[in-house]
């Protein structure tokens, strides 16, 4: 009976998680209009590179870019020294509050049916839960950092313009 429940949450979440991407492309659009998303975007759940390896986001990345997953969000690109790394940056932030939107509503339903079918089949649904949201999210915080030094370094061409 345990394993059935675990079987069947994991099959529950996958398909609420495919679904929780809408609801988050949804809630971030509402979001990116609001004083809060600029909070947000600064948002560093786990600062710490140790951490990070501890929990495999390396190995997430290389799934990511060896998958059918790299041609979902084609916005996230880098294709060489004349990209617009701040236009790559707001498309990150986009794309990880998207994710964490999502984390929390599957959350939430993870919570209900914890309580409403059982604890097994809430678990069960957050294990696809934090695979295919969770960590595309960590994944795009450690990407967003890389881009950030990057972002420092580069001369701002507009303020040097602005002081001749």
């Amino acid at each position: 009976m345990m394993a059935n429940h675990l079987l069947t949450g994991i099959t529950f979440g996958l398909s609420l998680c495919i679904i929780s991407w809408m609801v988050g492309i949804l809630g971030g659009a509402l979001l990116q209009k609001t004083s809060y998303f600029e909070k947000l975007s600064h948002l560093n759940l786990i600062p710490s590179k140790a951490v990070n390896r501890a929990l495999g986001i390396e190995q997430f990345k290389w799934v990511v870019k060896n998958s059918f997953f790299r041609f979902l969000n084609q916005s996230i690109r880098v294709e060489g020294k004349r990209t617009d790394l701040a236009s790559v940056r707001h498309q990150m932030t986009l794309a990880e509050i998207n994710h964490l939107i999502g984390f929390l509503f599957v959350a939430a339903a993870a919570w209900y049916q914890s309580f409403n079918v059982s604890f097994v089949f809430g678990l069960g649904m957050i294990i696809p839960n934090v695979i295919l949201n969770a960590y595309p999210s960590l994944l795009q915080q450690e990407n967003k950092r890389r881009i950030d030094q990057l972002l420092n370094r580069q001369p701002r061409h507009n303020e040097d313009a602005a002081l001749a």
